[in-house]
């Protein structure tokens, strides 16, 4: 039996009350961001504003000037200086980990102090994260979404669905292996290990930046849900927003056109 994710996952995911205030509704903290990546946090803080109420975003200290030209291209954000990152982490649902952030000492560090002081906090790990963790460094509250390359790096596996389902397992974490077709695992409870496919989206989406739009949704859905459904409905809305781009203009589309269509691509699936 193939568990294929389907439209109805969107009905699960949690909906803003209409007596809810800001911040009710999420508050993610997005660390990311380098002089030689600027578009990747970017684009996952756009795509986290349309979901969550409030989105805290750091970057390295000697990025001050990008974090300015950032700010100017998106008011729906928080900057947060390096020395705030662990006040903020105290308030923030969740923390997205990864776009652009680039390998240094200084973020594996910071990395490390963030796991060691907060162990409760969810935290979604996304590209040059992956690069300065440790498998053993997961928890139950780590969400993944490594390519199949950034997999094998990390796991000393082969990326298939069986590695897919004992590293969630042995890590007791969620993972998102991205491809042509995304496999989620869910290792977190006793007994089989929860896993389903996701088989939405298409070669137009190989293009520059579509994965930080996924990892942007994905944090900001945990903010409010569970891992796993956060995981599920995340790939399917990314992937689904990306076929209905392709209907209209086939392959020729961009992650910022990807960014505008996730809340539409919500909608008509709520409509179903």
């Amino acid at each position: 039996m193939i568990n294929k994710i389907g439209p109805s996952i969107i009905k699960a995911i949690y909906k803003p009350k209409s007596s809810s205030h800001k911040g009710d509704n999420g508050r993610l903290l997005i660390i990311g961001g380098s002089e030689k990546y600027h578009g990747a946090p970017l684009l996952a803080a756009k795509t986290a504003s349309k979901i969550v109420d409030l989105v805290y975003f750091s970057s390295t200290q000697e990025n001050n000037e990008f974090i300015k030209k950032m700010k100017s291209k998106l008011c729906e954000f928080i900057a947060a200086p390096r020395n705030e990152i662990i006040h903020i982490t105290k308030l923030a649902d969740a923390v997205l980990i990864g776009p652009g952030l680039g390998i240094s000492q200084e973020n594996q560090n910071l990395i490390n102090r963030l796991f060691k002081e907060f162990p409760d906090q969810k935290f979604i790990l996304d590209a040059d994260a992956l690069k300065m963790i440790k498998p053993n460094q997961l928890n139950k509250n780590c969400l993944i979404t490594p390519h199949r390359l950034e997999f094998k790096t990390l796991f000393n596996l082969t990326a298939n669905k069986l590695n897919v389902q004992n590293a969630a397992k042995k890590y007791l974490c969620v993972i998102v292996l991205k491809g042509n077709v995304d496999y989620l695992a869910d290792g977190r409870k006793k007994g089989a290990v929860d896993f389903k496919i996701n088989l939405t989206g298409n070669a137009g989406m190989t293009k520059g930046g579509t994965g930080d739009v996924l990892a942007g949704l994905i944090a900001a859905l945990a903010c409010k849900n569970d891992l796993f459904l956060s995981a599920c409905a995340g790939v399917f809305i990314n992937g689904l927003a990306g076929d209905i781009l392709k209907k209209r203009a086939s392959y020729y589309y961009s992650a910022s056109d990807l960014v505008q269509e996730i809340p539409k691509t919500i909608k008509r699936c709520e409509d179903l």
